[in-house]
C-alpha cells in the first residue's frame, strides 16, 4: 500500500544493494517479471523492445535475452550506441546476443507487442528530439505496449506527461507503484499495473518510511469503526449538518444521509425557520432543527453529545456560513468544511487557518474540488508540470493545519504531518452534482464515531468511490447512500467480520 516516489525507490535498490544484493540481481529479477508478462499479455508473435540507455533499458534487454530463450522472435531497438551504455545496463546488453536495431520509428514494423523500456519513472524533462518521434510511433502502431516500470514520457512522482507518453496497454513496476501509477494524467497511461517482486526486502520500508500511500482498505483498516454488540445510537455519535435557505436544502439532506448511512448514530440537520417545513417534510430518520443565526448554532453546540458538524453544502456564500464556521471551530468539534464554507474564506484564507490551528484538537477536514482549491491556497497552481496533485495537497494541508481532501478521479487527501493518501477506484460516472456533498457527509459519519480525521476522510473516500462502483453508470448522488450497506459488507467480507 505503500507509494514511492522516484527518489525513495532509488533509494530502496541502494538499501537492498548495500545490504548484499547486486544490482544486476535486481536488474535480471525485474526483466524476468517482465517477460513473464509479455507472455502473458501477447502468448505468441513476435516482439520488440525499444530499449534506452539507462537501467530501464537494462530490464529491456534482459527481458529480450529471456523471450528469446523461451522461443519467442525478439529485436532491440536501442535508443544510443551499445558499447556507450553502463554499469548494470551493459552487463544486461552483453546478455543480448543478437545485433540492435538502429533507433529509427520504421525499425518497429508490425509487431505482436511492443516493449516500452525507454525511460524510466525518473524522468524529469521535456521529451525531444528521436525519443519523441519513436514514442509517438509506438502510439500510432497499434500494437499492444507493455511499458516497464512506467510508461515512457511520464514523471513517475508527479504523473505529468512531459511533451508526449507511451500509452501502455499493461505496466510492470517493481516493489511498490509510484506515484504516478495512481495520479492523473500518468496513470491514464499505465494501463492496467502489475508490481513484480524482484528481491527487495520489504523490510526498507521501515527505513525510508515513506509518507505517501494507495487509499485502499488495508491502509486504515485499523481506524475502521465498527458497531459494538453492546452499543447503541448514542455512543455512535452525532452529527450536525448546516442547511442552507429554502431555495437550497437538497445538498445539506444529502449530506446528513450519507453521515447517517456512515454509521453516525443520530444525525441532526440545522436548518433555516423558513426551509423547515421543507427539510422536515423530506426526512424520516434524520432529525431538524431551527437554526436561523450563529449563536443559536453555538446554543445548539452546548450539547457535548453533537460531536461532528458538516458546513457548506447548499449552506450559501454569506456571513451566516462563515460565522458558523467559527463557531463550529471553537466549540472544537469534528468538522468538515465543503463548497459554501470553503468560498466564504476565499477573500481572507488566513483567518480560516487560524481558527483551525487555535482549534487545537479538533479534527477539521476541508473537501475542496479543483475550482474551490485555489480559493484558499492560490500559490499552490495545478499548472506547473513538476509539481504534482500530491505536493500541492500536502503543502495546502501543512499551511491550513487541516486534513485536506482534493477531489478528483484522483482524490488525494493529506495531513498536516506529511502523510498523503491517493485514491484510485472513483468511477467517471461519479463526477455528478451532489456527490461531493455525500461524501461531506460520509466523513463526518466516520468523525462522529470517533474515527481520526486523516483516517476518516480517507475511508469516507474509498467508500465514496465503492458506492459509485456499486451503483453503476446513470447514478445520481441520491443512489450513493442508497448502494452504502453494499459496499459495507463487502468490506466486512474482506475484514473477515461476521454481520
Amino acid at each position: 500500500m505503500e507509494v514511492l516516489t522516484s527518489a525513495e525507490m532509488q533509494r530502496a535498490d541502494r538499501l537492498t544493494i548495500a545490504a548484499g544484493t547486486p544490482g544486476f540481481a535486481l536488474m535480471l529479477s525485474a526483466g524476468q517479471a517482465v517477460a513473464e508478462a509479455a507472455m502473458d499479455l501477447v502468448p505468441e508473435g513476435s516482439i520488440v523492445v525499444v530499449a534506452g540507455p539507462g537501467n530501464n533499458g537494462g530490464d529491456g534487454f534482459v527481458a529480450a535475452a529471456e523471450l528469446a530463450a523461451r522461443g519467442r522472435e525478439v529485436s532491440v531497438i536501442l535508443l544510443c550506441e551499445r558499447d556507450s551504455l553502463q554499469g548494470d545496463a551493459a552487463s544486461a546488453a552483453r546478455g543480448w546476443k543478437y545485433p540492435v536495431l538502429p533507433f529509427n520509428p520504421q525499425a518497429i514494423g508490425r509487431p505482436a507487442l511492443i516493449v516500452d523500456a525507454l525511460f524510466g519513472a525518473g524522468l524529469d524533462r521535456p521529451v525531444k528530439g528521436e525519443p519523441h518521434d519513436m514514442i509517438e510511433a509506438i502510439n500510432a502502431n497499434g500494437a499492444p505496449v507493455l511499458a516497464v516500470d512506467l510508461p515512457s514520457g511520464v514523471n513517475g512522482t508527479t504523473g505529468a506527461v512531459m511533451g508526449v507518453a507511451v500509452r501502455a496497454t499493461a505496466t510492470v513496476t517493481f516493489f511498490r507503484r509510484k506515484p504516478a501509477h495512481l495520479l492523473l494524467p500518468g496513470r491514464l497511461y499505465c494501463g492496467r499495473v502489475q508490481v513484480a517482486d524482484i528481491g527487495i526486502d520489504a523490510r526498507v520500508i521501515a527505513e525510508i518510511r515513506p509518507q505517501s500511500f494507495e487509499n485502499i482498505p488495508r491502509f486504515w483498516r485499523k481506524a475502521f469503526p465498527l458497531p459494538r454488540v453492546d452499543g447503541h445510537k448514542y455512543v455512535r455519535g452525532h452529527a450536525i449538518v448546516l442547511s442552507g435557505d429554502i431555495a437550497a436544502t437538497g445538498a445539506a439532506r444529502m449530506s446528513a444521509r450519507g453521515a447517517l448511512r456512515a454509521g453516525a448514530g443520530l444525525v441532526t440537520l440545522a436548518s433555516p425557520r423558513d426551509a423547515l417545513a421543507v427539510n422536515a417534510s423530506a426526512l424520516t430518520a434524520v432529525m431538524v432543527r431551527p437554526i436561523d443565526t450563529a449563536v443559536e448554532f453555538a446554543e445548539l453546540l452546548t450539547d457535548k453529545r453533537l460531536n461532528a458538524c458538516v458546513i457548506g453544502p447548499g449552506a450559501g456564500v454569506s456571513d451566516r456560513t462563515r460565522d458558523c464556521v467559527l463557531t463550529a471551530l471553537s466549540a472544537q468539534r469534528g468538522l468538515v468544511l465543503d463548497a459554501d464554507a470553503l468560498t466564504c474564506f476565499a477573500q481572507a484564507p488566513d483567518r480560516l487557518f487560524e481558527a483551525i490551528k487555535s482549534s487545537h484538537d479538533s479534527a477539521v477536514v476541508l473537501t475542496p474540488h479543483e475550482g474551490e482549491f485555489p480559493r484558499l491556497f492560490s500559490d499552490l497552481s495545478n499548472k506547473h508540470p513538476l509539481r504534482s496533485k500530491l505536493e500541492r495537497v500536502r503543502a495546502a494541508a501543512q499551511r491550513s493545519g487541516a486534513i485536506v481532501l482534493l477531489k478528483g478521479p484522483d482524490t488525494v487527501v493529506a495531513s498536516p504531518d506529511g502523510r498523503a493518501a491517493i485514491a484510485a477506484n472513483a468511477p467517471p460516472w461519479l463526477a455528478t452534482a451532489g456527490a461531493g456533498d455525500v461524501l461531506a457527509g460520509l466523513i463526518a459519519g466516520l468523525l462522529a464515531q470517533g474515527a481520526p480525521a486523516f483516517e476518516s476522510a480517507c475511508i469516507g473516500v474509498w467508500m465514496h468511490g465503492e458506492a459509485g462502483r456499486e451503483a453503476g453508470p446513470g447514478l445520481i448522488a441520491e443512489d450513493l447512500s442508497e448502494v452504502l450497506p453494499a459496499v459495507f459488507r463487502r468490506l466486512y467480507d474482506e475484514f473477515g467480520i461476521d454481520y
